[in-house]
């Protein structure tokens, strides 16, 4: 019997907006799991799991497959269980296992039960070795690495036998057993299961089963000095816990001929799990690959596995996308059988859709310029009530304070302006967003010859920005009162990769990193930005949405910008 019950509390999936795909017809996996419910398979019962291997932080794919695990164990009434696929001690560590967590409770998953690990099955998974052992399904190779590697030949070349192949079982038992116990050096000998050196699928030529590494696991301590292969534990592992449906992305399509040999020739305690695939989540300009992602931390190109500029989910918590919007974003790219990129635009247009929704109003200026207005009463403050939402009267309204001296973007000014520019320069009247009409006089400048101030004269009768003879403006600005203004940094983001499909002709992956895809900036902010909470995000007005950071409340990382790049690809899209 299996671990798991017949019947039990469905995942729950909380915190995120409704699935859009489930008014739309059911994907391929979904249609695959309706039938076998329908045909009584595994007694009716649907069980998938979330398999990562802790060796790095999760990204917007795993989503894609923590969202699919997950809402299908939700739909159909069944569990969805996590565990970690922890076989390989020289990567893994517990810190990626807490932050694994930590990102699915964000995510709005619930894993039913308790955690689960692919080395609670060591012993199991040694025993089963010896039963491939006794059946003369595995035998103890003593080449190194690079022999057996080179022995399986390639697609189209014929594989070379290992001359260890026809060890008799009592050998093969006696030297596995000496490999577990320490007789074997590391890489001395392996353990291989005994399929095919001919088989066209180099999966299933002679693979490797166990290895010997004598390093510390990050919970069976010095207890194991032998450990099994991914693919020698992973199909086990869902058979012990009872798993019907073990979804993978297709990179293991060529892997479930092993992962079905594995599990035909045991004894399982219940039901044959069955491998289906799935197409993996490809954005443009991003790098989805753990090892490349792992490459940017180690080598210094970003701030760790949680920088606003890595697609991990830690990263994007920090850049202010919303769990929800990650989630209806990979129900609208959908499951598929094929691999496709989906543009980052779309991710960004969820994202800016949700926080057009949620995100408080405020006004702050990332690089500013000093404006002085002359003729300005000396030490008056005008309050003005600023709508927080204008699309929300419900979001209620906060106190702005207006004083002679207030900060604007340093492009908002031109000494000289181009054709068709409408903010401020010397003569041209603007309106201060919710305040007054200001005229630019003139501008004070440095010995570079750059406009370090601007001089101008406000009308005291256009209060609220509107003047009373109807004299119409063409630009509308945001500010904020230097007097009252609050010092905060801004992160300004471009894509972390030039290209946008990095590594996709062959070369590296580092070499298309954008080396501007980060503009750190000293802003100035109104003064209710003192009192933001750590993540939340507000929108900068005509600057985009920005995320208070998680650590630092004077730190803001913009989300997304305001236009919506999306709707120019997707019309583009359709019109081809």
């Amino acid at each position: 019997m299996t671990d798991s019950p017949a019947s039990s509390p469905s995942a729950n999936l909380s915190g995120a907006a409704e699935v859009e795909s489930q008014t739309q017809s059911l994907d391929f996996v979904r249609e695959l799991v309706r039938d076998d419910v329908r045909s009584g398979k595994f007694q009716g019962r649907v069980q998938t799991r979330f398999p990562p291997e802790p060796n790095g932080f999760l990204h917007i794919g795993h989503a894609k497959s923590i969202y699919l695990n997950f809402g299908i164990a939700e739909e159909f009434d069944g569990i969805c269980m996590l565990r970690f696929d922890d076989t390989n001690p020289e990567t893994e560590d517990t810190s990626f296992v807490t932050a694994i967590q930590e990102d699915l409770r964000w995510l709005g998953v619930t894993p039913w039960g308790s955690v689960r690990y692919a080395s609670d099955y060591f012993e199991q998974l040694f025993e089963w070795a010896v039963t491939l052992i006794e059946k003369g399904f595995a035998y103890v190779d003593d080449q190194d690495a690079d022999t057996i590697s080179w022995q399986r030949g390639g697609y189209g070349q014929p594989g070379v036998e290992s001359p260890f192949r026809d060890r008799t079982v009592e050998e093969n038992k006696a030297l596995f057993l000496g490999m577990r116990n320490g007789e074997s050096a590391d890489g001395e000998r392996v353990l291989r299961a005994k399929i095919d050196m001919q088989a066209d699928n180099m999966w299933l030529r002679d693979p490797v089963l166990y290895r010997i590494r004598r390093i510390d696991h990050h919970r069976t301590g010095s207890d194991w000095i032998i450990y099994p292969t991914y693919d020698w534990a992973h199909g086990q592992s869902d058979a012990i816990e009872g798993v019907t449906h073990s979804l993978c992305t297709l990179e293991f399509a060529d892997h479930r001929p092993l992962y079905n040999w594995c599990l035909s020739h045991l004894d399982l305690p219940g039901d044959t799990p069955q491998q289906t695939e799935f197409a993996r989540l490809n954005i443009t300009h991003t790098v989805l690959s753990k090892r490349v992602l792992r490459k940017l931390v180690t080598d210094g190109h970003v701030d760790g596995w949680d920088d606003a500029r890595m697609p991990t989910v830690r990263g994007l918590r920090r850049r202010g996308y919303p769990a929800s919007a990650i989630r209806r974003f990979v129900d609208r790219v959908g499951v598929a059988k094929i691999n496709s990129t989906v543009e980052v635009e779309l991710l960004e247009s969820f994202v800016r859709d949700e926080l057009n929704v949620s995100a408080m109003r405020r006004m702050a200026v990332t690089k500013p310029l000093k404006v002085v207005i002359s003729n300005w009463p000396e030490g008056l403050v005008e309050w003005f009530d600023v709508a927080n939402h204008p699309g929300n009267p419900d979001a209620g309204t906060r106190r702005v304070p207006f004083a002679g001296e207030l900060w604007i973007e340093a492009e908002d000014f031109q000494l000289v302006p181009p054709p068709k520019y409408y903010r401020l320069s010397p003569g041209r009247e603007v309106r201060l967003r919710s305040a007054f009409l200001i005229t630019a006089t003139d501008a004070v400048l440095d010995e570079d010859g750059s406009v370090v101030q601007v001089n101008a004269t406000y009308d005291p009768e256009s209060r609220g920005g509107t003047a009373p003879d109807g004299r119409k403006v063409k630009s509308t600005m945001h500010w904020v009162s230097a007097a009252h203004a609050v010092d905060i940094t801004v992160n300004l983001y471009d894509r972390l990769f030039i290209h946008s499909h990095p590594g996709a002709d062959g070369s590296d992956p580092l070499s298309s990193i954008n080396q501007k895809s980060r503009e750190v900036c000293g802003g100035k902010g109104e003064p209710v930005l003192a009192e933001v909470e750590p993540g939340e995000v507000v929108q900068f007005e005509r600057l985009g949405y920005f995320a208070v950071d998680l650590d630092d409340p004077t730190v803001f990382h913009r989300t997304v910008g305001l236009r919506d790049e999306w709707a120019k690809i997707s019309k583009s899209k359709n019109k081809g």
